[in-house]
């Protein structure tokens, strides 16, 4: 049974069962017509046409031949026709005057007789040609993105954004410039890029078992989050893009279930119950329901949300580059027992950010902590992955939501993460970390740290070889971490990017196969 939508808010208590507020029955696939036109029995109607059974056996045997030969010829010559109407009638744009300004994100993509290879029967992928105002008019307004200060520096160069500085010395210098300081909410841009360079994307919509639209929802919302702006205002691009979609052919023959997009931000900034709480209302909005969502945190109890990584500043431009930051990981040198990089949160009773930051000052040169108040750990700096690159642990509570982007900056360095909260990575990127959770991670229960429990002692009581163990499974995920800098991805290694698309188009095909009727 797949659960529809829920109504959870930011930090809701999980609900018993897995799927409450699941109402749909399980869909059934319909029945195989196992009775062929040639096998079903004659009714007895059919046999007071006498004059037809005095005829000799041959003369029946051929006569019977001539009409079932008869009958194929006009059915292939209907389905033949059928499709020529149907690709005949396709319009090229349904929205042609609204793309004064189509959208020029890479100058790599595909020209429209590009033909994907074979190996993508079942893998074809159509990507919307959307009106520039739902991503790259965004971009261009870079600037208005953000009340405080531009972001054009940080969507820059494909979503990676800045060649990262200050490296010299701390990792491999041939490795340096597989680094930038990428923002955290660039996932948008850097799946489009990607996606319209795909080896099974297909120019022809009719062939396609899967369509991508790429909207950019994330950044379409977060300049409206703050400040003076109305529900209608962080709305309206959501709005606007089911409206577009509602006209496409392709969309009202699925319902959408065959269709994704890429959310840049948490889940919860799309899902406001209230006009005057925060973020959109977008997932609950009818035409939201059916599509598969790419989201860097997930609802848990939501199936159509998934979550894949955050975006972290290691983008390795050949498989060679993986390997060898795997090997550089691996031997690494740590030097404190964990850290801990993160910002107290003053205003709020009893922060468990500020219990985790006194634990490690406590134990003098076993905790490496960098205290991140202000912008000290905004992208930029090379303050934290140094920490991460000389400790054995870091740990990780949750964040602002659930999940952080340093889980995957701490996995990334080869540090082993210490979670609090299942739901800040166990219960999130499935499709990305080991189904055992004790594998590749340590956790402590929150309120047994706030009882007293000794992180210390905790994290001493693991030997030498039982870290080496763990932290061997985290170097063997790294790849699936990351984003690769190649719009064509790697030579053989998957990343994050293609476990995530194989992913989605996994479930779609099977949805299909299942025959699921989405209302």
């Amino acid at each position: 049974m797949l659960p529809t939508s829920t109504t959870t808010p930011p930090t809701p208590k999980p609900p018993s069962p897995c799927f409450p507020n699941s109402t749909t029955a399980s869909p059934k696939s319909p029945k195989p017509p196992y009775l062929s036109a040639i096998d079903r029995k004659p009714s007895s109607s059919s046999l007071q046409f006498q004059p037809y059974f005095f005829l000799p056996n041959h003369v029946r045997l051929w006569l019977l031949l001539f009409i079932i030969s008869l009958q194929i010829i006009i059915l292939f010559m209907a389905r033949t026709l059928h499709l020529s109407h149907r690709r005949s009638h396709f319009p090229s744009h349904p929205h042609h005057h609204l793309l004064q300004n189509p959208p020029n994100i890479s100058s790599t993509s595909p020209s429209s007789s590009f033909s994907p290879p074979h190996n993508c029967s079942f893998r074809r992928i159509f990507v919307y040609n959307l009106p520039a105002v739902f991503n790259q008019e965004l971009l261009d307004n870079c600037v208005e993105l953000d009340p405080w200060h531009s972001r054009c520096r940080a969507l820059s160069n494909d979503g990676f954004g800045s060649k990262a500085t200050g490296l010299s010395g701390v990792i491999p210098e041939d490795l340096v410039p597989a680094w930038y300081w990428t923002d955290q909410f660039a996932m948008e841009i850097i799946y489009h890029n990607r996606i319209l360079n795909y080896k099974c994307r297909t120019m022809e919509p009719d062939s396609a078992t899967a369509f991508y639209i790429p909207f950019y929802a994330g950044l379409a919302v977060g300049k409206y989050l703050w400040f003076k702006y109305r529900w209608k205002d962080r709305d309206r691009y959501c709005e606007m893009i089911l409206k577009w979609l509602q006209e496409q052919p392709h969309w009202n023959s699925s319902g959408g279930w065959d269709h994704f997009i890429t959310m840049g931000r948490i889940t919860w900034d799309f899902r406001r119950t209230k006009d005057e709480d925060w973020g959109s209302k977008c997932i609950y909005l009818p035409g939201m329901r059916n599509i598969t969502r790419l989201l860097i945190e997930r609802n848990p109890w939501d199936y159509f949300d998934v979550a894949v990584p955050y975006p972290t500043g290691f983008h390795p431009r050949s498989d060679s580059d993986v390997l060898e930051w795997q090997d550089f990981v691996r031997n690494r040198n740590r030097k404190t027992l964990f850290c801990f990089a993160g910002a107290p949160r003053d205003t709020i009773k009893n922060d468990f950010r500020s219990l985790l930051l006194r634990q490690c000052m406590n134990v003098s040169g076993l905790c490496r902590a960098v205290d991140c108040a202000g912008t000290r750990c905004s992208n930029g700096t090379s303050l934290v992955l140094e920490a991460f690159l000389d400790s054995e642990f870091c740990l990780q509570p949750r964040g602002d939501s659930f999940t952080r982007r340093s889980i995957f900056d701490c996995m990334v360095a080869g540090s082993i993460p210490v979670f609090f909260w299942h739901r800040t990575a166990y219960l999130q990127y499935q499709w990305f970390l080991p189904s055992d959770p004790k594998s590749y991670s340590v956790f402590i229960h929150r309120n047994e740290v706030k009882n007293g429990t000794s992180i210390k002692s905790v994290l001493e009581s693991y030997s030498k070889e039982e870290v080496k163990k763990i932290r061997e499974k985290v170097i063997e995920y790294i790849p699936k971490l990351v984003y690769s800098k190649p719009k064509e991805g790697l030579e053989s290694i998957k990343d994050a990017f293609d476990v995530a698309i194989e992913g989605a188009l996994k479930r779609i095909k099977e949805q299909k196969q299942f025959g699921h009727k989405w209302k």
